[in-house]
């Protein structure tokens, strides 16, 4: 639903104007039912004048009334004829980061690949806005400032929002269940019990020792 303008102004003017049900008006305002109750009572937004949502174009007289014939009913903002042409666009491209935190990238780097190492390079790339060939560096300890690298969470850093991480973790995780799925081998045990371990030698026999083989001299010397 689209956000209406003073929620609180609005909910005192439909519980003056209207026989709208504390429901109906905390919906569409987007308040708790009790605080709707505290406006009519007078215990809540006292000295709020109320906005007429009609002249706001927010609502229309049509919509209240059937609100109002029917209680189950839950009222629809309009929406503005232009709001499409204020809507931000999607962003493309690899996330910007400013010059003061570029700084930081290796150590959001050194914690994404520590905690989270389900993540692909193009995802910690996308996340923090960084090349794979700094990765990379990081990954291998090949980076230039390695010794001074100091994991740190991209989110406190700035450089990521806890959702965006959240979200390619989770598509992470979804792949890898997919991969092990359509591959069992993948969580086969490579490990071999002792018993099956070939030595290639025989027991040691300390008794088979002497001045001889164990200094390599030749019987004929």
């Amino acid at each position: 639903m689209t956000e209406i303008l003073m929620p609180k102004a609005t909910a005192v003017w439909l519980v003056d104007n209207t026989s709208l049900t504390f429901d109906q008006i905390a919906d569409f305002c987007g308040l708790h039912p009790l605080e709707v109750k505290g406006i009519a009572d007078g215990d809540v937004a006292v000295g709020v004048r109320g906005a007429d949502p009609i002249s706001n174009g927010q609502l229309t007289r049509e919509e209240i009334e059937s609100a109002e014939n029917n209680s189950d009913y839950r009222m629809k903002v309009i929406k503005p004829k232009y709001a499409d042409l204020h809507t931000p666009a999607k962003r493309r491209g690899p996330r910007y980061t400013p010059l003061s935190r570029r700084q930081n990238r290796p150590d959001a780097i050194a914690w994404l690949v520590r905690n989270h190492p389900e993540l692909s390079d193009a995802q910690i790339s996308k996340l923090i806005g960084t090349t794979k060939t700094t990765i990379q560096a990081v990954r291998e300890r090949t980076h230039w400032n390695s010794a001074n690298i100091k994991p740190t969470d991209p989110v406190s850093l700035g450089l990521c929002t806890q959702i965006d991480l959240d979200e390619q973790v989770k598509k992470a995780s979804a792949r890898r269940r997919k991969l092990e799925e359509e591959n069992p081998e993948m969580l086969t045990d490579t490990l071999k019990a002792q018993d099956e371990l070939d030595t290639g030698s025989d027991e040691f026999n300390p008794d088979d020792v002497d001045l001889e083989t164990l200094f390599g001299g030749s019987k004929n010397d």
